[in-house]
């Protein structure tokens, strides 16, 4: 895809004066993007084990983008990572870029940098269908599983601690691990973000042929805006993803994805029906005109 962008300043300078992330693809011919195995739909494997999802085709479109601004045709190098392993893959240079399901904070931007925000999501409850459980209150001792790595276990630790819960968190090593306990009955809960929970149900309603039995309950427990990660203190790098996706917003791109992967049906043949909040539509809104 051309855009035709002078990004980074890239296209004024040469090679030799790239630094960082650009300089490192330019040299290598290609760009390690760290994916995630089950974070449905921004990132995870079809049914011939290839990365797809609306986090993986934005971050594809990204490679095009660097691409240009090194004068280079980048090659990408998948590399799968976790909620766990994920910051430090971007942080020790594993992987160029981290396309999933991650929330940028102020924490997590101490050690990688983020793009504009992609998707906003918030913590809520996975639980099988009538189950008590139907607000964080009701998991007083009960049994919750999370994902290792994520802002959800915090969320659910630190209310537990706050309202004295007493909450048995077992933390998982996946989504799919963290969903498993609920299914098999181990588990009262599955704490994650919000869109992450309708996609395990619309892929259960899939593999099944019929309703799902596990429904999303209570108010959202926290507050999460996705972004791309890459690495920290690299002004060329970031000059280019902020730049690309202002492109990706003013030329609706992004909106078309949106709509692709949360509107249509997905490969396996559900949709999650889930229409663009105010919040994420504001966002884009405001950065395709920072472009103009």
């Amino acid at each position: 895809m051309a855009w035709g962008l002078g990004l980074a300043n890239a296209q004024a300078q040469s090679d030799a004066e790239l630094t960082g992330t650009l300089a490192k693809v330019r040299n290598a011919g290609t760009v390690t993007i760290g994916y995630r195995e089950s974070s449905i739909p921004f990132s995870y494997l079809n049914a011939r084990k290839e990365p797809i999802g609306y986090s993986v085709e934005l971050c594809k479109q990204l490679v095009d983008m660097v691409g240009e601004a090194v004068h280079k045709t980048l090659e990408i190098k998948w590399v799968p990572v976790t909620a766990a392993s994920r910051i430090d893959a971007v942080a020790n240079g594993q992987v160029d870029i981290e396309c999933g399901s991650t929330t940028s904070n102020l924490e997590r931007q101490k050690r990688v940098a983020f793009s504009p925000t992609i998707f906003v999501s918030g913590t809520k409850l996975l639980v099988k269908k009538g189950s008590p459980v139907k607000e964080y209150r009701d998991l007083a001792g009960k049994t919750v599983a999370v994902t290792a790595g994520t802002t959800n276990e915090k969320t659910m630790k630190d209310l537990s601690a706050r309202f004295k819960l007493n909450m048995n968190i077992v933390v998982s090593s996946d989504h799919a691990e963290s969903f498993g306990l609920v299914k098999a009955g181990k588990a009262d809960a599955f704490a994650t973000d919000d869109v992450l929970l309708f996609g395990f149900i619309a892929e259960d309603k899939a593999a099944t042929k019929g309703p799902s039995d596990y429904q999303v309950v209570g108010d959202f427990l926290s507050y999460d805006p996705y972004g791309v990660m890459y690495r920290k203190d690299d002004p060329q790098m970031a000059k280019v993803v902020n730049e690309s996706f202002q492109v990706l917003a003013q030329d609706g791109e992004i909106e078309r994805q949106y709509k692709r992967w949360f509107l249509r049906k997905l490969p396996s043949g559900i949709s999650l029906d889930l229409a663009m909040s105010p919040q994420l539509e504001t966002i884009l809104q405001t950065m395709a005109v920072k472009s103009e």
